[in-house]
């Protein structure tokens, strides 16, 4: 960043919490606590990071496709994206050991909450034909999402970023089953596609 980018950012007043961790604490964690019968917070499960992840295939031959992808996830998480390295050689792939093949992000704290409230609210409602998520849980109560387009994040900038990108979403918690998980989820507002009847 430079010193003139570093000015416009603005700091969250002290003491500030983001809405949705206001309504873990007051509404989301005395719920969870009467449903699983449980009487200590520690025992509830909570949401602990978010990791988004953006493949770049592209970056095999163009170099400023990863440049691209790097600043589009910058801006919709609000914070650096680090470059992802091909940990070893596949030639199947043409792949080569420390090729860039993606870009990641782990947001914590007050900016895990902020993406998870735009996320809900602004960005799911521009996916097409959207009815909801299935339910992907890994076993272990983390919830992994996959979304078609990055456009659905009203800070991508179209004609700065021509090419569509999928990307992976992890929302990863303490829970001890994919129950737990998908309890928590939805007491926090992550819209699941209904089960028919």
């Amino acid at each position: 960043m430079t010193k003139k980018e570093t000015k416009n950012v603005t700091k969250a007043p002290e003491g500030y919490q983001p809405r949705l961790q206001v309504l873990y604490k007051e509404k989301v964690l005395p719920a969870l606590l009467k449903e699983m019968g449980v009487k200590s917070p520690m025992a509830a499960p909570k949401l602990t990071k978010i990791v988004i992840n953006i493949g770049v295939k592209e970056a095999r031959e163009d170099i400023k496709a990863m440049e691209v992808a790097k600043d589009d996830l910058t801006a919709i998480a609000g914070q650096a994206a680090q470059v992802r390295r091909a940990k070893k050689s596949i030639s199947n792939f043409k792949l080569r050991e420390g090729m860039p093949i993606g870009v990641r992000v782990t947001l914590r704290g007050a900016k895990m909450y902020e993406f998870m409230e735009r996320f809900i609210t602004i960005a799911c409602p521009r996916i097409r034909d959207f009815q909801g998520f299935n339910p992907s849980f890994d076993g272990k109560g983390n919830l992994n999402l996959g979304i078609k387009e990055h456009y659905i994040f009203p800070e991508i900038d179209v004609e700065k970023s021509p090419k569509a990108h999928g990307m992976n979403i992890t929302f990863v918690t303490t829970a001890k089953n994919d129950e737990s998980g998908r309890l928590l989820m939805d007491y926090m507002g992550m819209p699941f596609r209904k089960a028919s009847k």
